[in-house]
């Protein structure tokens, strides 16, 4: 199967493409794809770079020009949850997109007329990423991530967010992608490990920890790849 796997900065994909050690390059769309082989499916991976319109286009390329089947998402995100620490995973169960805003139409937060306020991610790779986490001893939570092209450090932003949208974790990406897959019917997961607390401290604190987040993210993908049937 072909198989994409994004990452929305370099840091993200890194760790994957060490792991790989051979694999080839094209520059196609301003944008650099790796093509490799691993556990007998073919990979396109790439960083999309920052927030929703460049992930779309990475996303949209993936699957359109490379014929991708299904795609993984790995990478970071605030918690907003107190139960998600530091370094803890967890899995779309669904995403919306928390910047999106037109109320004054009466429609609610997040709506896209012909859209969905929230959009749900591929069943049995939930299924499969919660068999993988009980065999490799990972704790691995399951919410609703909230998309937006803000990088939130803001309290009060956070608990509005986790108000409006039950949402337990944040980033910039997730949405866009999973709107793509949606529309192209191809199957998604997103994965990501926390990096801050999208508070006050949010900025120190992903920068301290966003590589060794990263990084625990990426190993589960490529378990991940390993257990995806053709």
């Amino acid at each position: 199967m072909k198989i994409a796997i994004m990452g929305a900065m370099r840091e993200e994909i890194e760790p994957i493409l060490a792991a790989l050690g051979n694999y080839t390059i094209e520059k196609y769309a301003g944008n650099i794809y790796y093509h490799a082989e691993y556990a007998g499916h073919e990979l396109i991976i790439a960083y999309s770079k920052i927030g929703k319109v460049f992930s779309a286009i990475t996303a949209t390329i993936m699957l359109e020009r490379y014929g991708a089947k299904a795609l993984l998402f790995s990478g970071v995100a605030g918690g907003i949850s107190k139960d998600l620490k530091i370094g803890d995973l967890i899995m779309a169960s669904a995403l919306c997109q928390h910047d999106v805003d037109i109320t004054a139409f009466g429609h609610p937060e997040g709506f896209i007329p012909e859209s969905f306020v929230m959009i749900e991610s591929d069943e049995d790779m939930r299924s499969l990423a919660s068999e993988i986490a009980v065999d490799m001893g990972v704790d691995l939570y399951e919410g609703i991530i909230a998309t937006g092209d803000q990088f939130v450090a803001s309290s009060e932003r956070k608990e509005w967010i986790e108000k409006t949208f039950n949402a337990d974790a944040l980033e910039m990406e997730g949405t866009s992608v999973a709107c793509v897959c949606q529309n192209f019917g191809v199957p998604f997961f997103i994965l990501r490990a926390i990096s801050d607390a999208a508070d006050g401290d949010a900025g120190m604190d992903f920068d301290t920890f966003l590589k060794s987040s990263a990084q625990v993210s990426a190993k589960f993908i490529l378990e991940m790849v390993k257990r995806i049937g053709d």
